[in-house]
């Protein structure tokens, strides 16, 4: 089975466990995006939606850097887990069960939509990005990750991470569904979205626990991360 999405629910229990390394993975990547992403805004103050949460990383993260955080995805026992982890630790967070098809908010409800490990997972990319650019105010920002189409992406992604290393479980991603950055690009634009910088993401190191860490890189082959603004002529019509 490719793009299996019932691993996240499949885990929800020991999410915040470390004992996972899989989910350790997806941990550690989260200060390596946030390099960059720190870089092109402000989080204090701002409302945003952490679209594809899962069991809260991202959406800890951010709400730690002063953002009011809603966090949106289809694995309930994973919005369960972080429901449980936010209260744990004392952080106000929204957590609802969604699709990014079909966002449950009013328009212009937030000032920037984070979509980290999701894009190349969702069942019409076109209609999730109709939904961003809905929910985003004149001037927000969309932040995002994905996986790029060709060969060496799917070398390194399918072949060397989930079937050799196991660094995510097999079956996590379909190689079809992943996106060419022209692609996204154009899909972006149809939104009513106006693209901005991307750039690569990958391994920079190896930790204590001999896991990964990451961060920006130039090489966008494999994973590569981006922004896209909406237009502040939004608050003129």
């Amino acid at each position: 089975m490719r793009n299996d999405l019932t691993i996240y629910d499949k885990v929800a229990d020991r999410w915040w466990s470390d004992d996972i390394r899989w989910v350790r993975t997806l941990k550690n990547l989260v200060p390596g995006r946030l390099k960059w992403f720190d870089r092109q805004i402000d989080w204090q103050g701002k409302a945003v939606l952490d679209l594809g949460c899962a069991g809260g990383f991202m959406a800890e993260a951010l709400a730690a850097r002063g953002a009011d955080v809603t966090g949106i995805d289809p694995a309930a026992d994973a919005i369960d887990a972080a429901r449980t982890h936010a209260r744990a630790t004392g952080l106000r967070i929204g957590y609802d069960v969604g699709v990014g098809e079909a966002l449950p908010y009013g328009d212009s409800s937030f000032d920037a939509v984070v979509c980290v490990d999701v894009l190349e997972h969702v069942a019409d990319l076109n209609k999730v990005l109709s939904e961003v650019a809905r929910t985003l105010r004149p001037g927000g920002l969309f932040l995002f990750d994905t996986i790029n189409r060709n060969p060496l992406a799917r070398l390194a992604t399918i072949t060397i991470a989930e079937d050799i290393l196991r660094l995510l479980p097999r079956g996590t991603h379909d190689p079809a569904m992943f996106i060419k950055p022209r692609e996204l690009r154009t899909a972006i634009q149809g939104a009513g979205l106006v693209p901005g910088t991307v750039t690569g993401l990958g391994p920079r190191g190896i930790n204590r626990r001999f896991d990964l860490t990451f961060g920006p890189l130039p090489l966008t082959a494999i994973l590569y991360m981006g922004i896209a603004r909406k237009p502040l002529a939004e608050a003129l019509s």
